[in-house]
């Protein structure tokens, strides 16, 4: 750890979080090999500090060091600025040019913004990469380099892939060591350390007061999601720095300076083409389960009046009450008598019923006037497991004919006797 303090203080590295700590400690480690190094991160996150760090840190430290943005390099040129290129082999060249890979022989080359490389360009790289080898433009002379490439990324490469503008030999290639450098948002506990470090360089810069944030202005600064990262903040301060009259900076100068701080770093939609996709997968798959829920509903619905009417069963009053259950279920075949159809007789204690308790009559009893008491299960669900149950029964476990009888499709029967566990 003590190894870790010294070198975010000798490469002037603000920040405590666990995730900038390993992606530091993976660069100290793989910064004696000669391993090819991917850096991924948003962009303004820093990726360049921790190319300088492998280079500063490795035996080639003494040898040169080059940071090339591969966007910013015209694809027309790109390639004679990295490999060199011949006398005569394009228009304007009129001399013999050294490339890069040559004039840092030795030495180690910072690849930005690698996945804006043509095509072509990743093919001569891929063949430095995997032997030494390149020719200059123009020259059919094989050139040896020996040169430690260290590549950085604030795109998805396997995306680039997917879209046939990226090689995917040349990505395992360069990511032998990938290095994730987390965003500001995901080390908000880093941010009032950033603020200060960079108020002091300022007040030096400018000879003015250094500036302090009240309470509101740091919580509007650790919870805003700094898209443009340590880059964004670094100007916010210095606009502070510059334009603020008070040594204390109040949420509402702060706003001033960044009206967007006051959006809170919450979970969004990212918008791209693949979450598009498996959005509209998604919302494909929740229409479907509606429509199933639904129709699962109206299964239901049959199975609960198909009871009633099988069962002679006095209907609710809710029932009659109810226009849409009366349309759709055609209600009027359904008893409507509020009385009870079944007659009570009580041979022993009239007091022990209840007019909420259905009787059901013995048919071979009825001469000698005996009456079981039955309690009613309401539970929709249990009547309904009874009655497919019956059903299946009643057909000697044949589907077809039970889902016929209980006018649900197979599929329907088949997904509620696994649902409700029914031995078949």
């Amino acid at each position: 750890m003590s190894n870790l303090q010294a070198i975010k203080r000798r490469f002037d590295i603000i920040g405590n979080s666990d995730l900038l700590d390993r992606a530091l400690s993976t660069a100290i480690r793989v910064a004696n090999t000669d391993l090819t190094v991917l850096i991924q991160g948003e962009s303004g996150v820093g990726k360049e500090v921790f190319s300088k760090i492998i280079h500063n840190l490795s035996g080639r430290k003494h040898n040169e060091f080059i940071a090339i943005n591969c966007g910013a390099i015209p694809a027309g040129t790109i390639n004679s600025e990295l490999f060199g290129h011949e006398k005569g082999a394009f228009t304007g060249a009129m001399n013999d040019r050294k490339g890069y890979f040559e004039t840092v022989n030795g030495g180690s080359i910072f690849l930005d913004e690698i996945g804006e490389m043509p095509l072509d360009t990743q093919s001569f790289l891929l063949r430095v990469l995997e032997s030494g080898e390149f020719f200059r433009v123009g020259s059919s002379k094989v050139q040896k380099t020996n040169i430690r490439v260290i590549a950085a990324t604030n795109v998805d490469l396997k995306e680039k892939i997917k879209a046939g503008k990226f090689r995917e030999d040349l990505y395992y290639r360069l990511n032998t060591v990938p290095i994730w450098v987390p965003a500001l948002k995901e080390r908000p506990e880093d941010v009032m350390l950033l603020v200060k470090k960079f108020a002091r360089d300022f007040s030096e810069k400018y000879g003015a007061p250094t500036i302090e944030l009240n309470d509101q202005a740091q919580i509007l600064m650790r919870t805003y999601s700094w898209p443009g990262n340590i880059r964004e903040l670094k100007n916010v301060v210095e606009q502070l720095s510059v334009l603020s009259e008070d040594k204390v900076v109040t949420a509402e100068e702060l706003i001033a300076v960044l009206p967007d701080i006051r959006k809170r770093n919450l979970p969004s939609v990212i918008k791209n083409d693949h979450f598009e996709e498996s959005g509209f997968a998604e919302r494909e798959i929740m229409y479907k389960f509606l429509v199933d829920m639904k129709k699962d509903l109206t299964d239901l619905k049959s199975l609960v009046f198909e009871m009633i009417k099988a069962n002679n069963l006095h209907v609710p009053e809710v029932v009659k009450n109810n226009p849409i259950l009366i349309k759709s279920y055609n209600t009027e075949e359904l008893p409507y008598s509020p009385e009870p159809v079944h007659e009570v007789i009580d041979y022993k204690n009239v007091n022990d019923f209840t007019e909420d308790k259905p009787i059901i009559l013995d048919k071979k009893d009825q001469e000698r006037y005996h009456a079981e008491v039955v309690e009613f299960n309401l539970n929709l669900e249990d009547m309904e497991k009874d009655l497919i149950t019956k059903a299946l029964d009643k057909h000697r476990g044949k589907r077809k004919q039970t889902a016929d009888e209980l006018g649900i499709s197979e599929r329907t029967l088949y997904r509620k006797i696994k649902q409700y566990n029914i031995p078949n």
